[in-house]
């Protein structure tokens, strides 16, 4: 909650527009402005719908105008079957059911699983040592067709091409969890990915560009080497490359 420094546990505050009314009571505080909250609708309203409603898309700071309705759809991938992520990976948002098409046409196989970005994916890393950052735990959940499908292509050493950091937590987290093979079913992601990680699932990874002192940043460089990564961002920066949810993107081979 920003700005939330004098909303302490037992504060209440009221969300109104012209579909209702929705509160949010502060149950308890903690760093850097988080809080956990109870929310509530007034009468028989629904939660999620009211939430839906009277919440408002985040646009990145370079597109200066308010949210539309027509953002609701552009900020979300086709790949999207269930609720429960905070904000869209964003690496999916480049792919369209034509592009996906087309590249079935030429013979790659896709697979799809699901996890759910937590608000803990956007914590900075504020401590000096690497190791002493916690990633919060995500729920990831990998159908068993989806397993089967990357554990035959490991099989026959064809490459694994993860669309985003969230699919490349997710599959390595499974593969741990599974000795070197995609376990199905359901889980939370744990995995702290940072330079030295052995990767046993992905072979190649299309990405957004990530802000520093991110752990996304960090995933990308244990997959392509720090100097490498440290390089291609400065060549996004020196050419303006678009950060956030609507930047730019780039393929790690």
């Amino acid at each position: 909650m920003h700005p939330g420094q004098k909303l302490k546990p037992g504060a209440r505050v009221r969300f109104e527009g012209a579909t209702g009314v929705l509160y949010a009571e502060v149950l308890a505080q903690h760093f850097f402005g988080r809080r956990t909250i109870r929310l509530e609708a007034e009468g028989d309203a629904d939660v999620d719908a009211l939430v839906d409603t009277l919440g408002h898309m985040p646009l990145p700071p370079y597109i200066r105008r308010p949210d539309t309705l027509a953002d609701r759809d552009r900020y979300q991938t086709v790949f999207a079957r269930s609720r429960g992520s905070i904000a869209a990976p964003t690496a999916g948002l480049h792919f369209t059911s034509e592009i996906l098409d087309a590249l079935s046409a030429r013979g790659v196989e896709q697979a799809e699983i699901t996890l759910h970005v937590g608000y803990g994916t956007f914590k900075p890393v504020r401590s000096e040592q690497v190791e002493a950052h916690v990633v919060d735990p995500e729920y990831y959940e990998i159908h068993p067709r989806a397993a089967g499908a990357i554990n035959r292509a490991l099989d026959a050493r064809r490459r694994i091409v993860a669309v985003g950091t969230t699919t490349t937590r997710a599959l390595e987290h499974a593969a741990i969890a599974g000795a070197g093979r995609v376990r199905p079913g359901a889980g939370e992601a744990t995995t702290f990915i940072y330079p030295g990680f052995e990767f046993r699932v992905v072979g190649a990874l299309f990405t957004n560009f990530h802000l520093p002192k991110s752990s996304l940043l960090m995933l990308v460089a244990a997959f392509a080497g720090r100097e490498r990564i440290l390089a291609a961002y400065r060549h996004a920066v020196e050419h303006r490359y678009r950060f956030y949810s609507y930047g730019d993107a780039m393929v790690v081979l």
